[in-house]
């Protein structure tokens, strides 16, 4: 079929309409802040209009790459301007253009200082991310994942609450410690990589999955693109740094960072370190399932006793995004579809959740849930949306975060790579009950009974602004939940080329280990004969 350069190019477009529209807001005036709003507004608005433009145009059942450009950049390293989109980029794509403008909306009254900086840092950063959603080369990928840190940074450490320094520091060293250990092993790749048509070396992922190195240096590469990315995630014991940034980052800043910014870490697994060494990887699932199940019931049983509310939903996501990177352990078809389908999920329940918490905190200046009860009576409104999207936490049927749920635990059961698939399936269910319990009593606690504290029976119900950015969410959530099949028809053709391209690879590569051994004189352990098992 014959594109149009525009259509071509609609991966880039998406991605450098956020960068145009933030460089317009610091050229707007620091005192025109109606200006510097809806300017922001306008551009992320633009750019998901762009998203549904390539949605649309992605054809279903697809497992091929679309929108696909590659520019010589740095031709003496092999570096090039490489991007796309397919199937386990296209939803997360999605996600984070839907996701900023709401988020836009929601601090035309919440962010009243330095608009144009907190403007500027939400399209910059929607425009990092998207260009780590679209690169295909690795160098490319390291650049915007590195520029995130700057925008993220100053969100926390200017907007943030009392102790923003602490939470804003330590989210820096945790995330640039791991990827100073990814840019090593890009770096090793890079130089043990070839590019057949130059014969010299090369940063793009269609090579870098061709990789002919050591079973050892596949290991160490291996940790260390995980360690970056199971950082971001946040993977247990690697959360630690969460809490602290979602408490202190203001209200914008917490929704990008639990909608979009911890899914890269899921997305850096699919699109980079799962495929570059997939020996490695396939050794190394069982450890990620067992991580991810002690995630699941520990981010829930944390979360079960905070006081704070924002706190809480900052656990619960090291317990939601266990589930996502137990599917991806799973490496099956349904499992890994799930677990991609979840990150979506996790990033409309959860970004709403944080949306809810902004609301009632810019009205009560607390987020003790001690501080309220019965609030239903007074906000009906806002009890019936913060309902809603409770469900959705809990993923209860009709609402979109079931689906993910159901079929990670399916994939997961019938995992053949996993050792103990079933014990590990049954541990996670848990995790299910363990979230009912902490979402509803803590929404029981908030909202229901009688009003316990008399300064609450001044608080407002939502107004026309906040229902119209809770609208679409609340929209989404039904439509995820009751219409799953045009999410899935265009994300399961890449996500099954994904898991077969890693299992057969994986199985190249260890005949090629075996051989290595061999020549090097290496002796491994022989697997018992069929009559000792």
């Amino acid at each position: 079929m014959n594109m149009t350069w525009f259509e071509q190019n609609l991966a880039s477009i998406v991605a450098f309409v956020p960068l145009l529209g933030a460089i317009c807001a610091l050229l707007i005036p620091a005192e025109e802040k109606g200006v510097s709003r809806w300017s922001a507004f306008f551009f992320s608005m633009l750019a998901f209009v762009m998203s549904l433009w390539m949605f649309a145009a992605y054809r279903d059942y697809s497992s091929s790459m679309a929108f696909e450009v590659r520019k010589e950049w740095i031709p003496a390293f092999g570096v090039s301007y490489h991007v796309g989109v397919d199937g386990i980029s296209l939803l997360l794509v999605m996600l984070t253009t839907f996701l900023t403008p709401i988020v836009v909306l929601s601090t035309f009254r919440a962010v009243d200082e330095k608009v144009n900086l907190y403007m500027f840092c939400m399209l910059f950063l929607e425009a990092c991310m998207l260009g780590s959603l679209i690169a295909l080369d690795v160098f490319l990928f390291y650049v915007f994942w590195e520029l995130m840190l700057i925008p993220m940074f100053i969100l926390i450490g200017v907007f943030g609450g009392d102790n923003r320094i602490y939470a804003t520091i330590k989210f820096f060293l945790f995330t640039f410690a791991g990827s100073l250990l990814m840019l090593v092993a890009i770096l090793y790749a890079y130089l043990h990589s070839t590019d057949p048509l130059t014969g010299g070396h090369s940063t793009s992922i269609y090579h870098l999955v061709n990789l002919n190195i050591s079973p050892n240096a596949q290991m160490l590469c291996f940790l260390a693109f995980s360690l970056a990315f199971a950082i971001k995630v946040p993977m247990f014991p690697f959360h630690t740094w969460l809490p602290d940034a979602h408490v202190q980052a203001p209200t914008g800043g917490s929704v990008i960072l639990a909608g979009v910014l911890l899914k890269l870490g899921v997305y850096g697994f699919m699109r980079f370190a799962i495929p570059m060494f997939p020996a490695a990887a396939m050794k190394f699932m069982p450890v990620i399932a067992a991580l991810s199940v002690v995630g699941v019931i520990y981010g829930a049983l944390v979360a079960m006793v905070q006081n704070d509310i924002k706190k809480l939903v900052a656990y619960s996501s090291v317990s939601h995004l266990g589930f996502v990177m137990l599917g991806l352990a799973a490496m099956t078809v349904t499992g890994v579809t799930g677990a991609l389908y979840q990150s979506i999920n996790h990033g409309v329940s959860t970004g709403a959740l944080f949306l809810i918490v902004g609301i009632i905190y810019e009205r009560a200046h607390t987020r003790e849930i001690a501080h309220f009860g019965g609030l239903a009576k007074l906000l009906p409104f806002f009890a019936a949306v913060f309902l809603v999207v409770t469900l959705s936490s809990i993923a209860l049927p009709v609402t979109n975060g079931f689906i993910g749920e159901f079929m990670i635990l399916i994939g997961t059961f019938a995992s053949g790579t996993l050792k103990h698939a079933k014990i590990m399936t049954a541990l996670a269910s848990t995790g299910v009950v363990l979230g009912a319990v902490y979402m509803l009593w803590m929404y029981q606690r908030v909202m229901l009974g009688p009003v316990t504290n008399e300064e609450n029976r001044g608080l407002e119900d939502m107004n026309l602004r906040e229902m119209l950015y809770m609208a679409p969410v609340i929209a989404m959530i039904f439509i995820m939940g009751l219409f799953p099949e045009p999410f899935l028809r265009k994300v399961e053709p890449s996500v099954n080329k994904f898991v077969n391209q890693v299992t057969s690879r994986a199985k190249e590569v260890e005949e090629a280990n075996a051989r290595w051994n061999e020549e090097h004189g290496v002796k491994t352990a022989k697997a018992p004969e069929d009559g000792n098992h």
